[in-house]
């Protein structure tokens, strides 16, 4: 996202995402102290799927603001050929 953000811009999903990714790492951090304390595959299986799960909605948000800016700068140059190939180039990274 940072190669078409502009810094000037304020945008309230940025710290969404901010504060989702740091919770994404405690899920994570505590993932390797489960398995360390040899806790319950159940409880771990838990805790990977929560983490899938953040991550999910971590990537809708990204590739929201990346069509909402990025496609968005590319359809009013009037590219919408680049516009369309760089959003399948997106989505098939996030997937």
């Amino acid at each position: 996202m940072s190669d078409h953000a502009d810094p000037e811009r304020e945008d309230p999903a940025r710290e969404d995402v901010a504060k989702r990714l740091a919770r994404i790492a405690g899920h994570a951090a505590s993932l390797k102290r489960f398995w360390d304390e040899d806790r319950e595959c159940v409880e771990m299986l838990t805790q990977i799927s929560a983490v899938r799960a953040a991550l999910d909605q971590v990537g809708k948000t990204i590739l929201e603001q990346h069509v909402d800016h990025a496609m968005q700068d590319a359809l009013a140059r009037g590219d919408a050929g680049d516009a369309v190939r760089d959003l399948k180039k997106a989505i098939d990274r996030l997937l």
